[in-house]
């Protein structure tokens, strides 16, 4: 035996899907490999039903194991949700976002991600050691502080804490709300140059579980980001954390000469 078709619904139309019993790649990964580029590439839209296991397994000629497998590996990368009596459906795709200096909301609205800002808090600070080493300025000085969380199709996806020097630029609630931070600083005639970031991850606290959806101990993802502009001057530190399970960051390596 060969190729063996199936198809789900999409939001343009059918989907199809197609397992080579002869190829070495086991069936189940082909399975979810060809699931998980049609949610990235949008063919399955969020909301999307594939159906039960047994329907997937008897359209593609699968045993109900193999399917379970491939779905599985969906479910657990969080782009996929099994809903009792409804089947199988399409949550979201994951975030991949480059390495490069660009707001988060620029590169979701990019992605076609719909993204919604929730402001937690808009105020100032005395900077401690961290903020103000940072900056560029003395410890206990008053610094602006904005803490927002990030969406994308009404889910959160991360926690962003950002401290910048007093006075920069103006930080209405509304337009925080409305657009990126960068994209305000843009407006506000600062050339954004470069950046020095730090990217790490642990476990969430129960409070981070609270506000990001996810269970107390599930993986986060961090970064911290100092961003200068083009004189050299220190404009914002990011303190930032990210669901592993809709979020990942993506590197470009190359060979040294």
């Amino acid at each position: 035996m060969g190729k063996r078709d199936t198809e789900a619904a999409g939001a343009e139309g059918p989907v199809q899907f197609s397992v080579d019993r002869n190829s070495p790649v086991p069936l189940y990964f082909q399975l979810s490999q060809q699931l998980e580029a049609a949610i990235e590439n949008g063919r399955l839209a969020p909301g999307s039903l594939l159906g039960n296991e047994i329907e997937l397994a008897g359209r593609l000629g699968l045993s109900r194991p193999t399917v379970r497998q491939a779905i599985q590996s969906l479910v657990d990368k969080g782009l996929l949700v099994r809903r009792r009596g409804i089947g199988t459906q399409v949550v979201h795709s994951q975030v991949k976002r480059p390495l490069e200096l660009s707001s988060l909301y620029d590169d979701l609205e990019a992605a076609g991600q719909k993204p919604a800002t929730r402001v937690l808090l808009n105020t100032t600070t005395e900077a401690d050691a961290k903020v103000a080493a940072a900056l560029g300025v003395a410890e206990g000085t008053e610094v602006a502080l904005v803490e927002r969380l990030r969406l994308t199709h009404g889910e959160p996806v991360a926690h962003l804490r950002n401290h910048l020097p007093l006075g920069l630029l103006g930080l209405a609630t509304a337009d925080l709300e409305e657009t990126g931070l960068y994209r305000l600083m843009r407006a506000a005639g600062i050339t954004l140059h470069s950046a020095r970031q730090a990217v790490g991850a642990r476990a969430a606290t129960a409070e981070e579980a609270a506000r990001l959806d996810e269970p107390e101990g599930a993986p986060l993802l961090t970064m911290e980001r100092t961003t200068f502009d083009d004189t050299g001057r220190p404009v914002e530190f990011g303190s930032h954390v990210y669901r592993a399970s809709r979020y990942a960051f993506e590197f470009q390596l190359l060979v040294r000469p």
